[in-house]
């Protein structure tokens, strides 16, 4: 038995070594998603994340948002408890039955202007759990209505905040086009 314990402490750990984003990458996507979001909002951008039956994978992608590494409280992107204080829903998972409700009830309590972002397969066409008897078919979308979909099983933490950009990007233009019309 002690021979087995000196082993296990003597070996290193059996992972691997992820791929590091660059810093530099990160800084100018983060002040750019800043900017559109002050632009669209004129103050910091809110996510509620929402899982209806997710295996957390994906979960644990959204939370690395918040790592050292990514740091979104720095860009003023911060993650809320409450629907009432949310710009942004991160749905995850597909939608089982039993959590559709709540999903409903969620949607409905977020504030206009309002976006919802599927995450991961799951969120976008049930994924692995298609055709399943507990899930909702065609997920998310079917439930309510989606912004934006990131696809991956799970995506990773620099394709969610590609993805946020692209939506806060694409609905401040309208607003600035219409402001310089008149």
């Amino acid at each position: 038995m002690l021979e087995t314990v000196l082993k296990t402490f003597m070996t290193r750990p059996a992972t691997i070594q992820g791929p590091s984003p660059r810093d530099q990458e990160i800084l100018e996507l983060g002040e750019r998603l800043r900017t559109a979001t002050q632009r669209r909002l004129g103050r910091s951008l809110q996510i509620r994340e929402v899982d209806v039956g997710s295996c957390n994978a994906c979960e644990l992608e959204i939370h690395a948002l918040n790592n050292p590494i990514y740091d979104l409280s720095r860009f003023g992107i911060g993650f809320v408890a409450s629907p009432r204080h949310a710009d942004v829903l991160m749905v995850t998972g597909p939608v089982s039955t039993n959590m559709r409700e709540a999903l409903v009830k969620t949607y409905e309590a977020t504030p206009d202007p309002k976006w919802v972002i599927a995450v991961g397969d799951c969120g976008i066409n049930c994924g692995a759990f298609a055709g399943s008897y507990g899930v909702v078919p065609g997920s998310v979308g079917a439930v309510i209505p989606v912004d934006l979909a990131i696809p991956g099983c799970p995506p990773r933490p620099m394709d969610m905040l590609k993805g946020l950009l692209a939506l806060v990007e694409a609905s401040a233009a309208p607003a600035v086009k219409k402001r310089n019309a008149s």
